[in-house]
């Protein structure tokens, strides 16, 4: 139903960001909230995509359309849901996942929380030679990121960065591998304590 939102950001949490539009506010569901850390009181176009059940309406919203479609590929395959889609965008290399279902490389996308030896396996066998028409970029690099403070969300960025590991379904095993990693690194936003924290899950 909708292709895109353009609205003001108002909210940045772990899971979610919330965007005002015509003084309505949605909530969408984002694969790494504190990327738009630079963006809060700013406008800004997300990419939407609605998931609607007999229980809920949902909305997901993407910093581009080659990110919304990604997803949507993802999401296709038997075995990821949405949370699931969302925990594998979260990591910025989106040309190593490209990359690794390309290659047959399952232990790479098992890494992924909820995404087992047989799901691994059906992402493969199902988006193998379909990704071509995506234009993927490695490692985006967000640009003068100003650090978030919020008056929902006065924890540091390190335990904010935590409680975006556990929205997107990482296990407290997993979590505390990088935990003290992270701690010991001087970064100045969440979004920056996050996308390390994802790097390290990723060569766990």
């Amino acid at each position: 139903m909708y292709e895109y939102l353009k609205g003001m950001v108002t909210f940045i949490g772990p899971a979610y960001i919330v965007l005002e539009l015509n003084g309505i506010g949605y909530l969408l569901y984002i694969a790494n909230p504190f990327r738009f850390s630079n963006q809060l009181n700013q406008e800004t176009t997300l990419y939407i995509h609605q998931a609607v059940r007999e229980d809920a309406i949902t909305l997901y919203g993407f910093k581009d359309y080659n990110e919304k479609q990604l997803y949507l590929k993802l999401i296709s395959v038997s075995g990821i849901g949405p949370k699931s889609g969302l925990a594998i965008l979260a990591n910025d290399d989106h040309s190593g996942l490209v990359q690794a279902i390309e290659n047959e490389e399952a232990s790479y996308l098992m890494k992924f929380p909820g995404v087992g030896k047989k799901t691994a396996a059906q992402i493969i066998l199902d988006l193998k030679g379909k990704l071509d028409d995506l234009e993927i970029i490695s490692s985006p690099v967000v640009g003068a990121i100003q650090q978030h403070l919020s008056l929902s969300h006065k924890q540091g960025p390190v335990n904010e960065a935590v409680e975006a590991l556990v929205a997107l379904g990482y296990s407290a095993r997993e979590i505390k591998k990088v935990e003290p990693e992270i701690r010991k690194m001087n970064k100045d936003t969440t979004d920056a304590y996050l996308r390390e924290a994802l790097r390290l899950l990723m060569k766990k």
